[in-house]
């Protein structure tokens, strides 16, 4: 957790708030305070505190989804671009790193920070551009080392829409002969992808097999987790993380190989991670 943490998440609180019940504004301010003084000069894991800050707001505010809406404009937009991802894929010489760049770019969709999009429908206005912008930082030759026939490869989804440009990247990963479990939140958080939308953009369809993280922790609570998913972390042969909120989840654990897909958002996580801030990176750590 460094400073300018504070101010980014204290916005997306209030966010969240003013999307349900705008007159709770000062109570979710004053006890996301609390919180703060309690614990960040301890230097705790962003993602642990983000997930405590979070709860208490949706407690509050009475809503344990806010996002609701947002999530499912989110998936309709993704879906309404999606012809124009795959025929990106489809027209180029590399197929595995096309598909990763159309991953990468849905990870825009984040809500309440400077950094993310605004609306879902900015999404389509810039997606072009995304694409056509490419990598700023591309470890996809190192990271396919691992995908291999029969491999298992673990992959952690972020947020809704974005789960929908996964899709074409989770293909080329099968078609290479791997194994692939998605994972996604077990409860909603932020915009994060859950069960539900899994089964309303059919990826159960896609994968051998999908499982939850059991909770909805930001990224992921290592320490309170089903077995079944410690199990595939320990027995996965590489893990793919989506997003900022994975690799703060991740970043404190020893589990290797993993490969962040991300937009670099913020300086925190990309002076964490080695990168410069406001890239879409493919970084695999091992």
């Amino acid at each position: 957790m460094q400073p300018e943490c504070v101010p980014c998440i204290l916005g997306r609180l209030l966010f969240e708030t003013n999307l349900v019940d705008p007159s709770k504004g000062k109570e979710v301010m004053v006890e996301a305070i609390k919180i703060l003084n309690e614990t960040f000069e301890s230097g705790g894991n962003s993602a642990n505190l983000a997930s405590r800050l979070h709860r208490k707001t949706y407690k509050i505010i009475g809503s344990d989804d806010p996002y609701y809406e947002l999530k499912r404009r989110s998936n309709r937009v993704a879906l309404s671009i999606l012809p124009e991802a795959e025929k990106f894929i489809d027209s180029s010489e590399d197929r595995f790193l096309a598909a990763t760049i159309v991953a990468i770019a849905g990870n825009v969709l984040d809500f309440g920070i400077r950094s993310g999009s605004m609306t879902p429908e900015r999404l389509a206005e810039n997606f072009s551009a995304m694409l056509s912008e490419g990598l700023g930082h591309d470890d996809t030759q190192r990271i396919r080392n691992y995908i291999k026939p029969g491999a298992k490869v673990l992959y952690f989804t972020d947020n809704c829409g974005e789960i929908v440009l996964d899709g074409p990247l989770i293909r080329e990963i099968r078609e290479m002969g791997a194994e692939l479990t998605l994972v996604v939140k077990g409860r909603p958080i932020l915009t994060d992808a859950t069960m539900e939308d899994v089964r309303e953009i059919g990826m159960e369809k896609e994968v051998d097999r999908v499982l939850t993280t059991g909770s909805d922790a930001v990224g992921i609570d290592l320490n309170d987790m089903p077995a079944e998913l410690k199990e595939a972390l320990d027995n996965c042969d590489i893990i793919i993380a989506k997003g900022m909120a994975n690799y703060e989840a991740f970043s404190d654990s020893d589990y290797r190989p993993i490969a962040y897909l991300m937009k670099t958002k913020c300086r925190p996580v990309a002076d964490s991670i080695g990168l410069p801030k406001g890239i879409s990176a493919a970084k695999l750590m091992e």
